[in-house]
């Protein structure tokens, strides 16, 4: 039986990634989960994320899979340690291949990373940006109104393009080259905030470089799928059953096979 990689997201934007590790990784299959029903995380405190990130990977668990992938910004940054302490499998968090593209990209040495609130305030990306280039100068914006735009399947509208320059205008005052897509939804609004920010800025979604860590992880202990099976994807979601599958299908570009989830705990909103 065919060991999947478990891939989990405050909802949609963990799509980003999903989609290119199964274009880097054609013969691997995917578990994703969306917790649609708990979304925005950027908010919430680090001991909510926390625990909504144990009970989901508890869930998933029982798949056996051999890989979790945590595809959320915010729940890399505040639960990424606790989850390797808890499972016995590799797991992969979504700031550190982020921050690598953008170092190899940028010429100024300016690099500017939007995300959620709880992101943004963790400094995990400009800690991990200085680990890998001390001199670097991060300029950190949390933008919370744009996770909510693409929850609700709102990525080219008037009212989109006037949230993102009006939540991210002012950066262009700055001599940035490179700006980090820090919460994996805004890849979704990438259009829109490529058209505000000008060519000039190289957008970074971190999906590209996780899936590539993905590969050499899995590679590295001789766990990559062979063979000439197709692997059939599974989807859950905590929320919104419809709206999830109609993102996910139209960002895929195929059907999916969606199983709801409802949480059996309390406090679920």
């Amino acid at each position: 039986m065919q060991q999947p990689i478990a891939i989990l997201d405050s909802g949609v934007g963990g799509l980003t990634v999903a989609k290119e590790v199964m274009r880097q990784l054609p013969r691997e299959k995917i578990l994703y989960f969306g917790d649609t029903a708990r979304t925005p995380y950027g908010p919430r405190s680090s001991e909510e994320i926390v625990r909504f990130t144990r009970e989901i990977v508890d869930y998933l668990i029982q798949f056996n899979p051999k890989m979790i992938v945590i595809a959320c910004n915010t729940a890399t940054a505040a639960g990424l340690d606790d989850i390797r302490s808890r499972v016995p499998i590799p797991v992969v968090g979504v700031i550190n291949p982020g921050a690598r593209a953008a170092i190899g990209l940028t010429v100024t040495g300016c690099v500017g990373v939007i995300g959620t609130e709880g992101t943004i305030k963790s400094g995990a990306y400009e800690q991990a940006l200085r680990k890998l280039s001390p001199h670097v100068k991060v300029v950190s914006l949390a933008c919370p109104s744009f996770v909510p735009l693409v929850e609700k399947g709102k990525f080219r509208t008037l009212e989109t393009f006037e949230t993102v320059r009006s939540s991210i205008g002012h950066l262009r005052e700055y001599p940035m080259d490179t700006l980090i897509l820090g919460c994996t939804h805004y890849p979704f609004l990438s259009e829109t905030i490529s058209e505000v920010m000008g060519q000039s800025v190289k957008l970074i979604s971190s999906a590209d470089e996780t899936a590539r860590e993905i590969s050499t992880i899995l590679y590295n202990q001789s766990k990559l799928s062979r063979g000439d099976i197709v692997p059939v994807h599974q989807f859950f979601c905590s929320g919104d059953t419809k709206l999830f599958q109609s993102i996910t299908q139209q960002w895929l570009g195929e059907q999916i096979e969606l199983t709801p989830v409802v949480w059996q705990i309390p406090n679920i909103v």
